[in-house]
């Protein structure tokens, strides 16, 4: 399900009106109209603020099921406990480690890393 479709139905299911969610939220109610017709994608933070505003865990915005549901099986040889980042190393093992993590990233998720790092770059530089 498309977010906009569900929030909305959320909403009607609440019997919510778009003008209760303005009041609840903050949010213009013309952006709720847009964000519920698919003009718009939320942010995090406002689909956190539409989530409280409909007493609801933020889950279930993207999730259709009544439990929240089962996080996904980590790769073989993590655990969720895994200190192997947190333990000081030196340079050189720091980057195998990140060189072999990185080999394990599809070509898009890579992608995005060397986006947010430029980001971050220029954030600095300008500040």
């Amino acid at each position: 399900m498309v977010i906009s479709e569900r929030l909305r139905a959320i909403r009607e299911q609440k019997e919510l009106s778009q003008g209760d969610i303005e009041e609840r939220t903050g949010l213009k109610r013309c952006y709720v109209s847009r964000v519920e017709n698919g003009h718009t994608i939320p942010s995090i933070e406002t689909l956190e603020k539409m989530a409280r505003a409909l007493e609801i865990p933020m889950y279930q915005l993207f999730y259709d099921g009544e439990a929240p549901p089962e996080p996904p099986a980590l790769p073989p040889g993590l655990s969720a406990n895994n200190d192997e980042w947190a333990v000081p190393v030196s340079p050189r093992k720091f980057f195998q480690r990140l060189a072999s993590s990185l080999r394990r990233l599809s070509p898009e998720d890579r992608k995005l890393i060397i986006m947010h790092m430029t980001f971050q770059m220029v954030r600095k530089k300008r500040s």
